[in-house]
């Protein structure tokens, strides 16, 4: 066994990403307070080629150095908007035909491997490292999903949770 060259790994350019068909998910940040963890998530959507981000909030936008530590071109490569307000930002998705997905625990979330979203068009609300979703558009959501875990602590990093919530919902397209 070898690890494989850059070269080796038949990656595409960055004009060719520009123009392939990208997943219908757009990864919704709301009020993340690190920048390292909005790069990561950029990073996270150039990989499963996610539709684009949508930042809000006190949320960093580049160019930001933290962000480019993180993300490594991704910044360059996936569309991206910033939005002031997350209620303005959602309501904008939902009339663009989104179906509004939390990540959050809440009375009413189901675990991520139960979620069988029938809409083609999703928007993940990615929330604050400390507070969550916004209180202001719980009611707003479609679907409140969680990822199922067993030990002791009951959260991820914002940027674990969007690479293993982006990779479940991308994986049904690719």
């Amino acid at each position: 066994m070898r690890k494989l060259k850059l070269e080796e790994l038949g990656r595409i350019s960055m004009e060719e990403y520009q123009v392939i068909a990208k997943v219908p998910i757009v990864a919704v940040l709301d009020s993340i307070r690190s920048a390292l963890n909005v790069g990561s998530v950029f990073r996270t959507a150039d990989a499963f080629a996610i539709e684009k981000i949508v930042i809000c909030g006190i949320s960093a936008t580049p160019p930001n150095r933290e962000i480019t530590k993180t993300a490594i071109g991704a910044t360059e490569s996936v569309t991206w908007e910033y939005v002031e307000d997350i209620k303005d930002a959602v309501m904008k998705l939902k009339m663009e035909g989104y179906s509004i997905i939390g990540v959050e625990q809440t009375d009413q979330s189901l675990m991520l491997n139960q979620l069988r979203p029938t809409d083609e068009k999703i928007a993940v609300i990615f929330g604050n490292e400390v507070d969550g979703v916004s209180d202001e558009i719980l009611n707003d959501l479609d679907y409140c999903i969680e990822i199922p875990q067993h030990g002791t602590k009951h959260s991820l990093n914002v940027s674990v949770c969007a690479g293993i919530v982006l990779w479940e919902l991308a994986k049904r397209y690719h």
